[in-house]
């Protein structure tokens, strides 16, 4: 059984209990805390359960596993019974669902981002919580990421292939919200949404363990490290019969530092999503402000406003309110502050920080492509891994489906061309 790390994890205590204090005073309004909270829970959540989207497509290609694959399909449908069951009761007029459109942009936007999540090894949201656990390769893509949201404005703005779509549904005009097929099934059309997602979850589920067992077969399949420690942690847990004091060093280390499962990581995820679906109406996003934050960047080197409002097709408040008066901005700070706080309370902070200093020349050029790519990337296809896969699939539109098999299309592809060019 592992043990505390007593002067990280009290650090991480004191990290926590600063940032809420410190949000309680600074922040504007009650709606800009609650951010806070939903970021510093995603954070916490995807670092504690060593979880990310990125790694669907990049542990399969490297490893042959495809647990956190199936896991995923596992959170998308707990989350789309989530939006299902709000918009059955209340009217899915009163929120604003991510039915995202579908035409080439979200097709080359998919591949592209793919592509680029493999050569950083993370996402739009893996970034954030890498700032933490690699900064120095996060830093670097997280700023190339930016960039290539930025450049990517104007096409997302002007451009029909990426702005209008090629179908859409009853309901909505921007894409496919699954109900509208199946009006007919008594329950407003959500009663056949779900059952389909639920089919579709099962499908890339079944195709995911179909390949591991393939790898498995060939020889090739070596499994990920932080799934072997999570099994390993839950293994040693059910085996201690042992009646463990309340207060002791094992019972913390259970609550707030042994590695969650995946599926712990993403139940807790839906529950956070479930949250934002019913305080704020909307789903989970991330990346634009990536490009908000690197038009910030060219204000304070003398580019005009007009120049850059001109230019990225947005509205000059994107760019010049008040850091923390933006949403997104909390939440995404959050991010990397929740994941902070879990990688101190496990007590992996050190060593992972130490780790991340050695990078190469080469590594330095494949993180620069890979987020130009993503950045590039979200802007086509109208969203990232969370705006546009995991938000548009628990909304209950195709578009995240068709998202999905381009994004992991173009995960595979990418690790392969890392794998014969890069390694």
């Amino acid at each position: 059984m592992g043990k505390i790390n007593r002067k990280e994890f009290t650090a991480g205590v004191i990290v926590l209990a600063v940032v809420v204090v410190a949000g309680g005073i600074f922040l504007k309004d009650s709606s800009l805390f609650y951010r806070m909270l939903v970021g510093l829970g995603l954070g916490y959540a995807l670092t504690r359960a060593m979880f990310g989207f990125a790694g669907s497509a990049n542990r399969a290609y490297n490893a042959g596993s495809t647990k956190l694959l199936r896991t995923l399909t596992f959170m998308f449908f707990l989350s789309a019974v989530v939006t299902a069951a709000l918009c059955f009761a209340t009217g899915a007029e009163n929120f604003g669902l991510w039915i995202n459109q579908i035409n080439l942009g979200l097709v080359v936007g998919g591949l592209m981002f793919g592509v680029g999540m493999a050569f950083c090894m993370c996402c739009a949201s893996g970034v954030l919580t890498d700032l933490v656990a690699g900064p120095t390769r996060a830093i670097i893509t997280l700023f190339f990421f930016g960039v290539g949201v930025y450049i990517g404005f104007p096409l997302q703005a002007t451009q029909g292939w990426v702005t209008d779509t090629l179908i859409h549904s009853s309901s909505y005009e921007t894409g496919v919200f699954l109900p509208d097929l199946f009006r007919f099934d008594g329950m407003n059309g959500y009663l056949g949404a779900l059952i389909l997602t639920g089919i579709l979850c099962l499908l890339a589920a079944g195709l995911g363990k179909m390949y591991e067992n393939k790898r498995r077969k060939a020889g090739t399949y070596t499994g990920v490290d932080t799934e072997i420690q999570q099994e390993q942690e839950e293994i040693e847990v059910l085996g201690d019969q042992e009646a463990v004091p309340v207060l002791s060093e094992t019972t913390v280390y259970r609550i707030f530092a042994k590695p969650w499962t995946l599926k712990m990581g993403a139940v807790v995820i839906t529950i956070l999503f479930s949250t934002l679906m019913i305080v704020t109406k909307g789903g989970w996003g991330a990346s634009t402000p990536y490009g908000h934050w690197f038009g910030r960047l060219l204000l304070v080197f003398g580019v005009p406003i007009e120049s850059v409002t001109g230019f990225t097709k947005q509205s000059a408040e994107s760019f010049t309110v008040p850091f923390f008066e933006n949403a997104m901005n909390v939440q995404n700070v959050c991010i990397i502050l929740g994941a902070l706080v879990a990688s101190l309370m496990m007590g992996i902070f050190t060593k992972q920080f130490k780790e991340s200093l050695k990078i190469t020349p080469k590594e330095v050029l494949i993180y620069v492509v890979g987020g130009l790519l993503m950045g590039v990337g979200t802007r086509l296809a109208n969203g990232c891994n969370v705006g546009a896969l995991y938000s548009p699939i628990a909304n209950l539109s195709l578009s995240g489906w068709i998202y999905f098999i381009f994004l992991f299309s173009g995960g595979m592809l990418g690790n392969a061309i890392k794998k014969r060019y890069f390694s």
